[in-house]
This record gives C-alpha cells, sequence and structure tokens, in this order.
C-alpha cells in the first residue's frame, strides 16, 4: 500500500445522497466477503500438506500470488465461456503443479482442488469492516436496501453469503452463473435494480475491481462506487472515474459518508 495516498479528486468525495439513494448493491468476492485472504490461508495450508517440494517451497508470498494469478486467468475463461466451471477449478490445479513436473488427470485435478477448497472454505471471513457498513446502510433514513451482484455460481455463492453470516442482511442475490450475464455486461445492473423495483439512480454499486464493478454500474446508470482498498488507483483511472461519475472509497467505512 502506498504511504502517500494519490489526490482522488472530487469524483471520491462527492457526495450523492441528493440523489436519493434507495438500495446499496454490493459485489461479494474481496468487497464484502475476504476473498483473496481466505485463498492465502487456504492455499498455505494445503502446501503444507503435500511435502516433498510443494510443502518446502517459499512461505512468503510466492506461491500464493502465482496461485492467486491463475485463479484470474482461468475464472476469466470460465466467464467467457472457454472452459466450465470445473474445468476451471481442474487447469488451476495443474497449473499450480506444473513447475513441480506433477501431471494430473481430470479426476486427480478435481480432488486436489477440492482437497484444497476444504482448506479454502476453513478460512471464510468479512472483511472488517463490512458488518459496520451494513449496519450504518441499515440505520440511514430511510434504510437503504441491500443486495449483492457476483460473477460466480449461485450455490456456491450462496453458500459463502451462509457461512459468514449475511443471509438475513441482503434481500437479493443476483449471481451471472444464474442470470446468464456477467459483470460488466450492464443487463446484470439493470435486473438487479428492477427486481428491488426501483430507478438505476436510487440505486449504487460498490465493488473492488473499477473497471467490473464501479465503471460497470456506472455505464449502466447506477451510481459506481470503487472501493480501491489498496489505493492502486492510475493516473488514467482516476480521470475515468470523474468522466463517468464513479466514487472512489479505501474502505467500506467511507460509504456511509457518501450518503449523508
Amino acid at each position: 500500500m502506498r504511504s502517500n495516498p494519490v489526490n482522488l479528486g472530487p469524483s471520491s468525495t462527492e457526495q450523492v445522497g441528493s440523489m436519493s439513494i434507495r438500495v446499496a448493491l454490493f459485489d461479494l468476492d474481496d468487497t464484502l466477503f475476504a476473498h483473496r485472504a481466505a485463498v492465502d490461508l487456504g492455499i498455505r495450508g494445503y502446501r503444507r500438506t503435500l511435502g516433498q517440494a510443494i510443502a518446502e517451497a517459499s512461505d512468503d508470498t510466492t506461491e500464493s500470488a502465482r496461485w492467486t494469478a491463475l485463479e484470474e486467468l482461468h475464472y476469466h475463461r470460465y466467464l467467457s465461456g472457454e472452459l466450465d466451471f470445473e474445468g476451471q477449478r481442474q487447469a488451476r490445479a495443474r497449473g499450480f503443479l506444473e513447475p513441480y513436473n506433477v501431471t494430473l488427470t481430470d479426476a486427480e485435478a478435481t480432488h486436489w482442488f477440492n482437497t484444497y477448497f476444504e482448506a479454502y472454505r476453513a478460512a471464510w471471513h468479512l472483511h472488517d469492516d463490512a458488518l459496520a457498513c451494513l449496519d450504518s446502510l441499515d440505520a440511514h433514513s430511510p434504510a437503504i436496501r441491500i443486495g449483492i451482484i457476483t460473477n460466480g455460481e449461485l450455490d456456491f455463492q450462496t453458500a459463502k453469503v451462509s457461512a459468514v453470516g449475511l443471509t438475513n442482511r441482503i434481500e437479493h442475490l443476483i449471481a451471472s452463473g444464474d442470470f446468464g450475464y456477467a459483470k460488466p455486461d450492464p443487463r446484470i445492473f439493470h435486473h438487479a435494480y428492477e427486481l428491488f423495483g426501483v430507478s438505476p439512480t436510487e440505486a449504487l454499486y460498490v465493488g473492488d475491481r473499477f473497471a467490473t464493478d464501479a465503471l460497470g454500474a456506472a455505464n449502466a446508470g447506477l451510481t459506481g462506487v470503487w472501493l480501491d482498498r489498496e489505493r492502486s488507483a492510475t493516473t488514467e483511472q482516476l480521470e475515468e472515474a470523474r468522466t463517468a461519475g464513479v466514487h472512489i472509497i479505501h474502505s467500506l467505512d467511507e460509504l456511509a459518508n457518501l450518503l449523508d
């Protein structure tokens, strides 16, 4: 994280309360749910059980970063239709073991991933600022209704929501695997605000990915909010955010201030 934050300009601080926001929609992974942290804990723990060179590899961030990169690569292949859900999991397992000269059959890759997944699942948790943010929206006058739009399979994402205690906190969970279109396609954002029975100007969307989440929402007519926890915004992104009317926050603690 940078020690000297970039000057984010008016688009990051201007309030949106005057727009009468009635619905706050959130991304799930790495916005409310601490996905990357759970992945890191899961792959570190699983590696230690595998023995030989895999367990003995450096326990710094290198192997975890490599696993995360494989997730990014193959999950987007799944979203594009190139792989099915199980196929992207198998590809991730194979890719992780490739430097160790280990080759897996489909069945072995599925078993490898499923065993890792148990360690990942054991590490599921919310970001520290998630519940306080939802509490502040509940306390808003009038209370803000809550929903989630997530790229993923409905059953899998529902299991996460249930495991971390969010089931009774959200009104609707919209998953791309069930709906048929993934963010940043505007149709999934349109579906969400129509499900709540509000206009796009009465809804905001908060996510940790600038283009997929915040810009995608803004292009669909909602108020886009980019949760830039790492303060990673580039000059180009800041300019694009100003042009699109995207707001930038660095913690969910800052969201309520946009509505007051």
